[in-house]
């Protein structure tokens, strides 16, 4: 089966999309008619058309290798945890986002945000750090606070673990990366259309064309995405997303390969603000009156013109030229620029009701904020990777240089006053409200960064290897601003701050194959996070993390692990055992007035436990299990020795399907989420929500090959419409509700 599906960011206005989804269902008839067309064509020469054989087995879920050619070995011979989520199991889940997708690896979660920063997009846990900042396309970091779509991904990687010399700055999490489809020397012509509960459409096109330019190994592909989703469970939010992605090849399959592609991406989206936590069980009252049950998970607390706007243009050229049997030189040069325009309406507290108030009388305040944050990247990455000897140690070296400009500014508008009061149970979003106001307000920051690096496997035998990278960069980083002071409309510029420094990361592991098709190995890799790394926004206050006067928090990860190729070597299992910590995080001694300094330190135990591919011919899975053990080490008087937040225990993921004859493929899954505390106070007094409930859900598909062209697919999701929270706040105040049960049916198409 053939798939395809959404990925970075998208949609425009409501009648474009619509009108989109309507030319996807007239161009795959279409794109199918013109090839029964070349067909007779070719009949009518006399020659015979070419034939694609094509096996019906389930394709399978594992992976050998990652894309990027740091990686100098494959997976079952690189001493790190590392999941990659093919495109094949995305098109059998029918996920659509990269969130939905990385529900197929275990140890993560994902945040709502406060206020102004209530999250509208990507906003990802990993082994109890924030990732947000470290997701990649095609090895070139991805910012800003997006939903990605899959339309146009052959796979997802995820890298857990410091990983600085691989692509510098960042937490002590690891990363993700996200690999592009790209042309291919054969024709293809593939789409998908779904419709769902919840008034749900969406449908993409995948084209590929070998081309006759008089330049050997030229070929041409199209993705193409038209989306209309309501969010199942949800009153009023929405998701509109139109993308685009064509690219073309020349020199596929000789010595030099030239890649150019572009992405456009819009979204027209009305975000998600969340729900009151109010009355759920665990909430404590803030005071004694306060007493009512659960407001009802569909109500939306927006109003009339929230919107979510983004659109996105990322160019990328590509050049391989392989200079010599095992020795290839690699340049990739990048500009994009994404952007965001957002008006959210969020909640605030619940009014102190009059004694003997029914609860139907409870109302809370609304607070409307927008901004528009723009996130722009050049870069050109160099890379050569070679294979050599000294001696009887044979080295495969990958090294190069890179050059990267990035940049973000964040126009934040004023808030309007007096708006009005919700009702807490019947919130209406159809009365008269203020817009925020762009009154010049803004922060403007960027970094340029040099880096080289260098990664070597060295083989020493036919059992041991060792492994080692390094990553020596200098960045350059620049803040300026202007800011309205707190009530006042007036602009204050506000003073230029900057910072320089140098860092250096690195990696080492020790592999030992005690067969060939498996390997014992242990790694120790680091990372730094500089002041202002995570979006380039400097302080002058010393008693915040960004404080150009700080130095670079340290990440470290040290991991004992074991993989091996099963079943002939199409099924991968790992197992591992980590230490992630994160130490010169600043804190305060509590005294008044408070001192800081640099001694904060978080750690993380954990355990990580995996089995993806395809145990016979028709039998697919994937699984994975996490525990961790998380903890502040240093920390604040209040926090020292509490555990680290949006970090539960134990997660837990599953994904099975069976081929049986006649077409027929039966298929499912569950997923669990243990409790995860929203605060790692150990000595304030608990208010609203103090951790999110654990819970399990459950989803399953069935599909149907109609002919070697069409294939039907239904999933549902959530098929014991398991109430449970997906996303809370730091405050514990308000949540986003996890999607009901829904179903969706897809009609894959291949030509």
């Amino acid at each position: 089966m053939a798939y395809i599906k959404s990925r970075k960011h998208a949609a425009t206005r409501r009648s474009n999309c619509s009108a989109a989804v309507a030319l996807a269902f007239i161009a795959l008839p279409g794109a199918a008619y013109a090839q029964q067309t070349d067909d007779k064509a070719v009949k009518k020469a006399g020659t015979l058309p070419q034939i694609t054989v094509q096996s019906t087995a389930a394709e399978n879920y594992k992976a050998d290798t990652v894309a990027s050619p740091k990686f100098t070995q494959p997976l079952v011979d690189t001493p790190q945890t590392i999941s990659v989520i093919k495109k094949e199991l995305l098109q059998q889940q029918a996920a659509t986002t990269l969130e939905e997708a990385l529900s197929n690896t275990p140890g993560i979660t994902f945040q709502l945000g406060e206020g102004g920063n209530t999250s509208t997009g990507d906003t990802i846990f990993m082994r109890g750090f924030d990732t947000a900042g470290s997701i990649y396309i095609d090895g070139v970091r991805d910012l800003g606070a997006i939903s990605r779509d899959t339309f146009n991904l052959e796979q997802i990687e995820v890298v857990k673990g410091p990983s600085g010399s691989d692509n510098g700055r960042g937490t002590s999490s690891g990363y993700i990366n996200m690999v592009s489809k790209t042309p291919q020397l054969k024709d293809i012509t593939a789409g998908t259309v779904i419709i769902g509960t919840d008034d749900r459409q969406r449908a993409t096109i995948d084209l590929n064309r070998k081309l006759d330019l008089g330049i050997p190994g030229s070929a041409f592909r199209l993705n193409f995405l038209a989306q209309d989703y309501d969010v199942p469970g949800r009153n009023v939010v929405n998701n509109k997303r139109i993308g685009i992605a064509p690219s073309i090849a020349f020199g596929l399959g000789t010595a030099t390969r030239t890649t150019l592609s572009y992405l456009h991406m819009e979204q027209d989206n009305i975000p998600d603000g969340g729900v009151p936590t109010f009355g759920m069980p665990g909430y404590f009252y803030g005071t004694s009156r306060l007493r009512g049950p659960a407001v009802n998970p569909s109500n939306y607390y927006g109003l009339n013109g929230d919107r979510n706007d983004i659109n996105t243009d990322m160019v990328t050229a590509k050049i391989e030229h392989d200079i010599a049997p095992g020795t290839t030189m690699r340049n990739t040069t990048r500009i994009g620029r994404s952007k965001q325009d957002l008006v959210v309406t969020g909640m605030g507290t619940v009014a102190e009701p009059s004694a003997g108030s029914s609860p139907s009388s409870y109302t809370m305040s609304r607070a409307r904020r927008g901004r528009i944050q723009t996130n722009d990247i050049a870069t050109n990455q160099t890379n050569l990777t070679t294979e050599f000897a000294t001696g009887s140690i044979k080295h495969t070296l990958s090294a190069g240089v890179e050059f990267i400009y990035e940049r973000q500014k964040i126009q934040v508008a004023t808030r309007p006053d007096g708006l009005p009061a919700a009702n807490l149970y019947a919130p209406n979003s159809n009365v008269a409200a203020g817009m925020p106001q762009q009154l010049g307000a803004y922060t403007d920051g960027n970094t340029f960064t040099t880096a080289l690096y260098a990664f070597d496997t060295l083989k020493l035998s036919d059992r041991w290897m060792l492994n080692a990278g390094i990553r020596w960069e200098k960045f350059k980083t620049k803040t300026d601003s202007k800011s309205h002071p707190r009530g006042s409309t007036a602009l204050n510029t506000d003073p230029d701050r900057q910072l320089s420094d140098t860092l250096l990361s690195w990696k080492l592991g020790a592999v030992f194959k005690p067969a060939s098709n498996g390997s014992i190995y242990a790694g120790w890799s680091t990372s730094f996070q500089p002041p202002g790394g995570a979006n380039f926004e400097l302080s002058t206050n010393s008693n915040n993390q960004a404080s150009s006067n700080l130095d670079p928090q340290e990440g470290s990860n040290i991991e004992i692990g074991t993989k091996w190729d099963l079943f002939d070597n199409r099924v991968s299992a790992t197992a591992a055992i980590y230490r992630s910590q994160n130490k010169k995080e600043l804190i305060s001694d509590g005294a008044t007035p408070p001192s800081y300094s640099q001694l904060g330190k978080r750690r993380v135990d954990g355990v990580e436990l995996g089995l993806v591919g395809m145990i016979t011919p028709n039998l697919n899975i994937t699984t994975g299990l996490a525990y961790m053990d998380s903890k502040i080490v240093r920390g604040t008087p209040a926090n020292e020795g509490g555990v680290i937040v949006f970090s539960p225990k134990l997660t837990f993921t599953s994904w099975l399907t069976y081929k049986l004859p006649n077409g027929v493929t039966i298929g499912g899954g569950a997923r669990y989420v243990d409790t995860a505390a929203r605060s790692s106070n150990v000595t304030q007094t608990p208010t609203n929500l103090w951790t999110m409930p654990d819970y399990w859900v459950g989803n399953a598909m069935a599909s149907y090959d109609v002919n070697k062209n069409l294939s039907l697919q239904l999933n549902i999701n959530n098929v014991f419409n398991k109430k449970y929270i997906s996303r809370i706040n730091s405050g514990g105040s308000r949540y986003q509700p996890g999607a009901e049960r829904n179903a969706l049916l897809t009609a894959n198409l291949k030509f």
